[in-house]
């Protein structure tokens, strides 16, 4: 191991760690809000609105990131639509955790107690209130495990968005490799940003699933 090597190039993977950190954050908040909007209009009932949700979950669920990227990158830019590659990468990762948190999010509406939105029409709360004051809390704590599986899912997915040109962690560690073949190296790093990213991220969920699971004991 060429501990020399590493001293040298391990910036460039700390920059690289930055830029996947913000593709995987703005991907993540994304993945939540649209999840939440495909299980508002599940709420809501919204007939058209429905079967396009259950199309768009379908579609990003059976169908790789890889295949999205290109079709974002390479494909659209042949309708006359051009995006940068970070904007593909927050994009086409928001597009495939949307589908998953949608359906973490349904499966914690499932779980709300038909009392408790009996109990919350009954004393006159529109169904904008129920939803935001009965059912989304109920629902988030219930999908949480789910959720925060999902949010790892993305982080490592963050791996793939280096075909669309951007100089991520995977991107620098190919880089490195086929200029200097320092392969052990390279790879040491690369495993060792990923672990630095993804484990606290792991651990503060856990502890945050934790205080939810007792809060609701």
């Amino acid at each position: 191991m060429d501990f020399e090597f590493i001293e040298k190039f391990y910036p460039l993977f700390v920059k690289a760690g930055i830029l996947t950190c913000q593709i995987a954050f703005l991907g993540i908040v994304f993945s939540i809000l649209i999840g939440i909007f495909c299980m508002a209009v599940k709420f809501y009932k919204l007939k058209f609105l429905s079967k396009l949700v259950d199309c768009y979950v379908e579609l990003s669920r059976n169908t790789p990131l890889l295949i999205q990227l290109f079709f974002l990158y390479y494909g659209l830019p042949k309708l006359g639509v051009s995006m940068s590659g970070f904007t593909c990468a927050v994009a086409g990762l928001s597009f495939l955790g949307g589908s998953y948190m949608s359906e973490s999010f349904r499966l914690g509406f499932e779980a709300v107690r038909k009392s408790q939105i009996e109990a919350g029409l009954s004393i006159a709360l529109s169904k904008n209130q129920l939803l935001r004051y009965v059912i989304l809390p109920q629902a988030f704590s219930v999908a949480l495990p789910s959720i925060s599986a999902n949010v790892i899912f993305l982080l490592k997915e963050t791996s793939i968005v280096s075909i669309v040109a951007l100089a991520d962690l995977v991107y620098v560690a190919k880089d490195l490799i086929g200029l200097y073949y320092k392969t052990d190296e390279a790879l040491f790093m690369l495993v060792i940003s990923y672990l630095v990213i993804i484990l606290p991220v792991s651990l503060a969920l856990s502890y945050v699933e934790k205080r939810v699971r007792n809060a609701r004991s």
